[in-house]
């Protein structure tokens, strides 16, 4: 006995396990591949044991030879047109997986079903649809496995999740997919070794290798370990993470962290701790505990002590909090405010603008400028010159300030 032919139309009847009521899988014509009207309440078990029973003993006068073989062969049998079901504790579906042929092993249940396709459930809505041209199906009454090239499918939000494995967990509200995983979306997508779908909360959860790119934002996302909030729009990562930006594609800005939370409906992107942003034009690095990168107006915000590096003027300057405005070319800085040179000259104020273009600090408050060589000091409140040059102008302020200067005489 090869096969098991689908042209007899059948169902079974449903009985409980593990608490939930199982449907086992039913049979139907290939012609238009629809589910029949039940005819038989036989239960599957009964039905295929009786068909192994007649493949293992083709005749009764011919004893069991014991070949390992030809036991596999005959534990293996074919069904056009099947289709598997589960409902939980309510009669509501949680799956639903039909193939144009499958086969029956007693090892798998059911394995080797050729383009299956179906529907995954959550409180009696469709949450995912799932096809493949191959899979190995399994069901235990609780969950469903599949192995083969997946597609699943979020019908109300437009992701797309590809993979070698899926797994679906009803009563954990989870969807694993792995081995390849490929994420795609209008605005994400993704690569990693799983994602862990929570389909009530519209939670994804990217594991492992994680690489990310946002079409609108042009921004690439390197970690073990990202969270989509889908709702929400919100991209969260607990781990240390890398964040490119690109534009016409090539890499013009560079951050990485502890961690980061991206808002892909501001386009604004938050790191910390450890905080780190590289800028190619202006060439600056900037570090702090906590920076806020407002993608769009290209606008970096240090809410924590920071220290700025302009690489090309080799110039850092320090503070309590500092904005950095990208396209002016223009850096603020607030509370403790120190610029050193690369002659170690150095200039401390309350508050400090740094115009990079034009190689000017404008600093006022409590200003204290010094210098190596020749070395002197010079106090008042406000300063504007270039820091390079040591070309540097010391204002008192009001009439009853007046700058005091220390001239500091060579030993």
């Amino acid at each position: 006995m090869q096969h098991q032919q689908g042209r007899t139309n059948g169902s079974t009847n449903s009985q409980l396990q593990g608490g939930s009521k199982t449907k086992f899988p039913r049979f139907y014509s290939d012609d238009n591949l629809k589910l029949p009207q039940n005819w038989s309440y036989l239960p599957l078990t009964l039905f295929l044991v009786i068909g192994l029973f007649a493949c293992a003993n083709p005749s009764p006068n011919k004893p069991n030879t014991g070949d390992s073989s030809n036991q596999d062969t005959n534990s293996k049998l074919s069904f056009f047109g099947v289709a598997f079901e589960q409902f939980d504790e309510v009669g509501r579906p949680i799956w639903k997986v039909k193939a144009k042929k499958a086969k029956y092993t007693k090892e798998k249940e059911i394995g080797e079903a050729q383009n299956p396709d179906g529907e995954l459930y959550q409180d009696g809505k469709v949450v995912y649809t799932i096809r493949a041209e191959t899979a190995d199906i399994q069901q235990d009454g609780k969950q469903l496995f599949l192995k083969g090239k997946i597609i699943a499918t979020d019908p109300h939000n437009g992701t797309i999740l590809k993979g070698n494995e899926l797994e679906w967990r009803p009563k954990e509200d989870l969807l694993i997919v792995r081995n390849q995983l490929n994420g795609i979306h209008k605005q994400l997508q993704a690569t990693a070794r799983e994602v862990r779908v929570k389909t009530r909360e519209q939670r994804i959860e990217f594991a492992g290798k994680v690489v990310a790119r946002s079409a609108d934002t042009q921004l690439q996302m390197r970690t073990e370990r990202l969270i989509w909030q889908i709702k929400e729009e919100k991209l969260i990562g607990d781990r240390p993470i890398q964040i490119e930006r690109y534009k016409d594609n090539k890499i013009t800005d560079h951050g990485q962290g502890n961690a980061a939370e991206i808002n892909l409906k501001t386009k604004i992107a938050t790191i910390e701790p450890k905080a780190k942003l590289e800028l190619i034009e202006p060439p600056m690095q900037i570090l702090s505990n906590s920076i806020t990168w407002n993608i769009n107006q290209e606008i970096v915000k240090a809410n924590s002590p920071v220290r700025v590096f302009h690489q090309a003027e080799n110039l850092t300057v320090t503070g309590n909090k500092a904005q950095i405005k990208i396209p002016q070319k223009s850096v603020y800085l607030t509370g403790n405010v120190n610029a050193v040179g690369q002659r170690k000259q150095s200039l401390k104020s309350n508050l400090l603008t740094w115009y990079l273009e034009k190689k000017l600090l404008e600093a006022h408050g409590n200003v204290v400028y010094r210098q190596v060589d020749p070395p002197l000091n010079f106090q008042g409140a406000t300063a504007v010159g270039n820091l390079e040059t040591e070309n540097i102008l010391v204002k008192g302020g009001s009439s009853n300030d007046r700058v005091v200067t220390e001239i500091i005489p060579a030993e």
